[in-house]
């Protein structure tokens, strides 16, 4: 049994609280929460569930000196870099190990930049503990499949990952501005204006497969691309206008002996219909991770995640992205101290999650 502090209940903290309530395998240490409105409240109530007895609080140094084995570290996105950073080191400092989902541009520790691998490791050392970030994408979905799919050939000519979303119906709209959608034509957004952006965020898993199977990276090549409506759509976010970005597609290619051969693509709509020339999903109208091996064997694998009792992709992507390093801890807690990524673990089966109770979901 492993005792564990989540700090955060946004989307994806909230996903994995619910699925952490009654666990066999983990004991809920404590809950850190952000918003003032949630200080003091029962989990259970946080989440719709009956109450717990566990409290959340805002106190972080009360909680993180209550004993735990791991902090699980579901905070807000890059945007608020030096925000995760304090707080990790603080959780590690603590005596805490922790796994995270915040920010990808920590998830292949060589790709770290240098201020912020130096600060994390110096706290890793001060605490004696280890820290792993992953998530979906990056994480999971373009470094542990497309690895483990790569096991199975004899000679590749390339391998692509493909994350298909509904931009619309995505929790996150930020982050989805900032990548681009809802601009026009006449606007640039980050990703362009700022090269070696996209290498930053979605390098990781790139370098990381380049490692795993003996190849040397020359370069990236950073390919992004928006497509434009001609009329207004209203959507479960919000609204995108005639002439805005209402889909985008951000590639990713590693260049290797000349050619592109590790490929990290995203195609993003905000409405179904849109870039209708663009490549789809085979299995699902709109969310799908897909794998895509030329070689010997070809490999085509596409994995949808749903929500259990709405069918909502985004509602299981977000869960799926906190089980990932959720499920981790104890080999994260099993580790020497220090920075890991996905190929510094063994196969995470998911200890205690066959069980019964209250699932009403079934397999879409």
């Amino acid at each position: 049994m492993h005792r564990v502090i989540l700090w955060g209940t946004g989307f994806v903290g909230k996903a994995v609280l619910k699925s952490l309530i009654g666990h066999p395998a983990f004991e809920l240490a404590g809950v850190l929460v952000h918003d003032p409105a949630k200080d003091g409240l029962d989990v259970g109530d946080i989440v719709g569930m009956p109450r717990t007895g566990v409290i959340a609080s805002r106190d972080a140094a009360e909680v993180l000196s209550r004993p735990a084995d791991a902090v699980a570290y579901f905070g807000p996105n890059m945007m608020h870099a030096e925000e995760n950073m304090t707080n990790i080191e603080a959780a590690l400092r603590a005596g805490k190990n922790v796994v995270d989902t915040s920010m990808g541009i920590f998830h292949y520790p060589p790709l770290i930049p240098a201020e912020y691998r130096e600060r994390i490791q110096r706290a890793c050392e001060a605490g004696g503990t280890s820290f792993l970030s992953n998530g979906i994408d990056p994480g999971f979905a373009n470094d542990l499949f497309p690895m483990t799919l790569l096991g199975l050939c004899g000679q590749v000519s390339s391998v692509r990952t493909t994350e298909f979303i509904d931009g619309g119906s995505y929790p996150d709209q930020a982050s989805l501005r900032f990548m681009g959608l809802y601009t026009r034509m006449d606007e640039t957004p980050p990703l362009q204006a700022n090269p070696g952006m996209m290498t930053g965020i979605w390098g990781g898993p790139l370098y990381m497969i380049a490692q795993a199977v003996g190849v040397k990276i020359e370069r990236t090549q950073e390919n992004y691309t928006r497509w434009t409506g001609d009329r207004a759509v209203d959507f479960a976010q919000g609204r995108v206008l005639p002439g805005e970005a209402a889909a985008h597609r951000i590639e990713l290619q590693g260049i290797v002996d000349g050619e592109p051969r590790i490929i990290i693509d995203h195609i993003h709509r905000l409405y179904p219909d849109a870039a209708p020339e663009w490549p789809r999903p085979r299995i699902d109208e709109t969310h799908a991770n897909r794998v895509e091996i030329i070689g010997r064997p070809n490999i085509l694998q596409e994995t949808v995640l749903s929500d259990a009792d709405t069918g909502d992709g985004n509602g299981g992507g977000c869960l799926a992205t906190g089980m990932r390093v959720f499920n981790a801890i104890p080999a994260v807690c099993a580790a020497a101290p220090g920075i890991l990524s996905a190929l510094d673990l063994p196969v995470i089966p998911g200890r205690g999650v066959i069980r019964a109770d209250s699932l009403k979901g079934t397999p879409a």
